[in-house]
């Protein structure tokens, strides 16, 4: 299955170019218009984190809805909205704010050769 994701301040940003620039009664989706595998999400998170074990999938549980994608063709048209972070960007940045947040011991360290 695929999803697609979109980074908090791109969400935000398309929030308030939305609620300045749109007059429409039609629902704009934000989104980047691009899918990632749920395998690929999990290698992402994993290079991230700099997680060395391995990804088990227990594949007796359901996938879900096989795609999700958003039109996003509305928002670039009448908003001119335009995501800034890709994907991987998105996830580098969540890691690091989950680092500098969380001052308990951590669930994981960034390997070294990761670290910004």
């Amino acid at each position: 299955p695929t999803r697609e994701f979109l980074y908090v301040e791109d969400a935000a940003d398309g929030i308030i170019q939305a609620g300045q620039a749109y007059n429409g009664s039609e629902p704009v989706n934000l989104g980047t218009g691009e899918e990632i595998s749920i395998g690929d999400l999990a290698k992402a998170i994993a290079h991230a984190t700099g997680f060395r074990g391995r990804i088990l999938w227990d594949a007796t549980k359901p996938n879900g809805q096989p795609r999700r994608c958003v039109d996003i063709s509305r928002a670039v048209e009448s908003i001119g909205f335009n995501p800034h972070w890709t994907f991987q960007e998105g996830i580098r940045k969540t890691v690091d704010w989950y680092l500098q947040e969380n001052k308990s011991p951590s669930l994981f360290q960034r390997a070294p050769e990761l670290a910004p």
